[in-house]
């Protein structure tokens, strides 16, 4: 049996890089939302980062796989990373601030170790990381409990969207592995993943949305819309896939423990938001959860 992937100081310096480019993006989010419907902002995302991508691809001297299996392998990347769970996730960020919603997609590791339990022969889960896992799932039932008293409100649907968009995000992670595991690099991995999901988001965007009856947009939200293609989905998905490729799919996921610092301090400085009470304590044992799992603070202590 292979070694299980290690946490080196090269994947330390991508885990913090990422939490900066992810958790800003949640402020670009909101910004964005101001102007486009959710279906929309989401396609500009993944869409208008496809040409940068390729470019760094030529820049590099690498190419885009040829073989139909791997192109299959990149849709379903692409379905589960990007094209599902952005539009679930930008769909319950209009009812969420976005420090809130950060701390929901920080369950991502959660999910992460129980789908790489099953799915990976080198990521098993131990019953430390089974512990963090219960807490973690503890910290959601704080947070969202409240609002599932209350029935099915916007709230509570749109939580429920966003933890539903982690679990496809774990999923994600595990072919990923595979994929940066084969032949490909991690900038073909990650272009190929992109080109898909603005494919698959393509003809339901243009049905739902309709984007040409929309109003002229604000520029804020089309900066912001830039901002997230250009700098949260092309530069931090090319990142992301070296991460998996260098430190396992799990350990990848753990930069969901420092976006929402990011998330709730940027929300805070140019939306003015703030976290209720409940919110903050279920935020609190989410990063409990997260600290459990990675394990090291407790070793070095």
């Amino acid at each position: 049996m292979k070694a299980a992937p290690k946490l080196d100081g090269t994947g330390w310096w991508l885990i913090g890089i990422l939490s900066i480019l992810w958790g800003g993006s949640f402020v670009m989010i909101e910004i964005g939302l101001r102007s486009y419907p959710p279906l929309t902002l989401a396609f500009a995302r993944v869409a208008l980062a496809v040409p940068p991508m390729v470019l760094a691809m030529r820049c590099m001297g690498e190419r885009l796989p040829s073989e139909p299996r791997i192109w299959m392998l990149l849709t379903v990347v692409g379905a589960l990373n990007c094209a599902l769970p952005f539009s679930l996730f930008f769909w319950g960020q209009q009812y969420l601030d976005s420090g809130y919603a950060s701390i929901l997609n920080a369950t991502t590791p959660l999910w992460g170790v129980i789908a790489a339990h099953f799915l990976t022969s080198d990521e098993k889960a131990t019953p430390a990381r089974i512990f963090g896992v219960l807490v973690g799932l503890a910290g959601i039932i704080v947070m969202v409990g409240p609002s599932a008293m209350k029935g099915l409100t916007h709230n509570l649907l749109a939580q429920i969207a966003c933890l539903v968009s982690t679990l496809l995000y774990s999923f994600a992670a595990i072919y990923g592995r595979r994929l940066s595991q084969s032949a490909l690099t991690p900038m073909a991995v990650a272009t190929g993943q992109t080109i898909m999901a603005a494919l698959l988001m393509l003809p339901i965007m243009l049905l739902v949305d309709q984007p040409w009856n929309m109003a002229m947009p604000r520029l804020d939200a089309t900066i912001a819309a830039l901002m997230l293609a250009l700098i949260s989905t092309a530069l931090a998905y090319t990142l992301y896939f070296r991460l998996i490729d260098r430190s396992g799919a799990s350990n990848a996921q753990l930069v969901a423990f420092l976006m929402p610092l990011f998330a709730v301090i940027l929300g805070s400085l140019l939306l003015n938001e703030k976290l209720s009470a409940g919110q903050a304590g279920g935020g609190v044992l989410i990063a409990a959860g997260l600290v459990i799992l990675d394990g090291r603070l407790f070793r070095r202590a």
